[in-house]
């Protein structure tokens, strides 16, 4: 099966990601998806319960335990009902005085929440959470000045302000910071993993652009040698038959002049939009005076891949008709553009190459016997480090300018196809 894409071929097959990154990635979708959050508090909340069971406290105490593990199951859609668990947990260990288990493991998921899903600002939540931390610690203060507590002394008028008391204060505002922070840490390094590869996508779509803008200007230059050619012609034959024919009329030759003079103004407006596509910041380069390469070369072409240790052979079907210069160019570049993927690719692959001419139709087919692209199907370009090659970009954009079109993909027997029909 075939299909219609512009990126390069691919290397064989993309190699698979390291087994410990793939559970790396797995774990962290699966942890971002509500189903962990549900399974996790159900886990939480029967934890409580067990622990209720054995340590058993107050009806405050274990409303606020249970709150605060069952309330959990709601942050991955609602992430400020991080307050709610924290403020459950705290109503639990203000009450009883001492913090369960399940207690502890739910205030810091939700004080993570807060913080990874930035519902406020992390140092307001840190000020916050302090703020309810020292209101706690006053409250088991008061609790132990009334009635006292096992192992302290009775609390006199001053010694309600010794520092040994807000002991808790200090515990409780350091496990909300280290909570709030790793939370926030992980959203700023998913933020600029995200940052990263949005700036990655926008790179490589430009370089797809300055690619077919490249191979546009080059196929602009082609034609721009091939038209310059014909239109030098026109000019002087139309010079010389005012010369060469004695017997013109004045109006007849006035014509021919102005022929010619049309043809040179045409010339120089070609040599001016040649000058307008060279970009660069280097020198201009002096045109090539070779002559533009034709479908009678294919052979030199294919003799060229097999002299490099490749495989080639050609098979042309059809009544052969005598086509523009830019439909040989175009079909030659085409088949010299697989061949050097083949090359490169699949390396040691035969290739063949098919020329099938039709009335108003020239189909230009090159497959080989590679491994062919991934299993996916797909192709991206990947040359095994990530870049992207712009082969079948030139290839693709050839077809479109001459109203045709490319398709590229696994060919019917395996390995890779490259099939343009070009219409003319």
């Amino acid at each position: 099966m075939t299909r219609t894409i512009t990126p390069d071929r691919p290397a064989a097959a993309p190699e698979a990601p390291p087994p410990a990154r793939g559970v790396r990635r797995r774990l962290r979708h699966w942890a971002a998806s509500p189903s962990y959050a549900w399974l996790t508090a159900a886990g939480l909340t029967l934890f409580a319960v067990v622990e209720l069971a054995v340590v058993p406290g107050s009806g405050v105490t274990a409303f606020g335990v249970l709150v605060c593990t069952a309330s959990l199951a709601l942050r991955a859609t609602r992430p400020a009902v991080g307050f709610v668990t924290v403020g459950a947990a705290l109503l639990s260990f203000a009450t009883d005085g001492n913090m369960a288990y399940a207690t502890i493991a739910g205030s810091l998921i939700g004080c993570y929440t807060l913080g990874r899903h930035r519902v406020q600002h992390p140092a307001i939540l840190v000020l916050a959470g302090s703020l309810a931390a020292l209101t706690v610690n006053l409250v088991h203060i008061d609790r132990w000045a009334r009635d006292g507590s096992p192992g302290l002394p009775a609390l006199q008028g001053t010694d309600r302000f010794s520092l040994g008391l807000y002991a808790e204060t200090l515990v409780l505002t350091v496990m909300i910071l280290g909570a709030v922070s790793t939370g926030d840490a992980v959203r700023a390094r998913e933020e600029t993993r995200h940052t990263r590869a949005a700036a990655q996508s926008r790179l490589l779509a430009m370089e797809r652009r300055q690619a077919a803008e490249a191979e546009r200007a080059a196929i602009a230059r082609e034609l721009h040698d091939m038209i310059a050619h014909s239109v030098s012609v026109i000019a002087v034959r139309a010079e010389s038959a005012t010369y060469t024919t004695p017997d013109l009329s004045p109006p007849a030759r006035d014509a021919f002049q102005e022929i010619a003079g049309t043809a040179r103004a045409s010339m120089a407006e070609l040599r001016r939009l040649l000058g307008v596509l060279r970009t660069g910041d280097g020198p201009a380069t002096a045109p090539l005076t070779a002559p533009q390469p034709s479908l009678a070369g294919l052979g030199d072409l294919l003799d060229q891949h097999r002299a490099v240790g490749g495989s080639a052979e050609l098979r042309v079907t059809g009544d052969r008709a005598p086509l523009p210069a830019s439909w040989e160019l175009s079909a030659y570049r085409i088949v010299q553009e697989a061949l050097t993927n083949a090359r490169r690719h699949a390396p040691g692959a035969h290739t063949v190459v098919e020329l099938h001419h039709r009335p108003g139709l020239l189909t230009v087919r090159a497959t080989d016997d590679g491994p062919g692209p991934g299993p996916s199907g797909t192709v991206d370009g990947s040359d095994g480090s990530g870049r992207r090659g712009h082969g079948l970009v030139g290839m693709a954009e050839r077809a479109a300018l001459l109203g045709g079109r490319l398709t590229a993909g696994r060919g019917p027997a395996g390995g890779f196809l490259v099939e343009a029909e070009l219409p003319w």
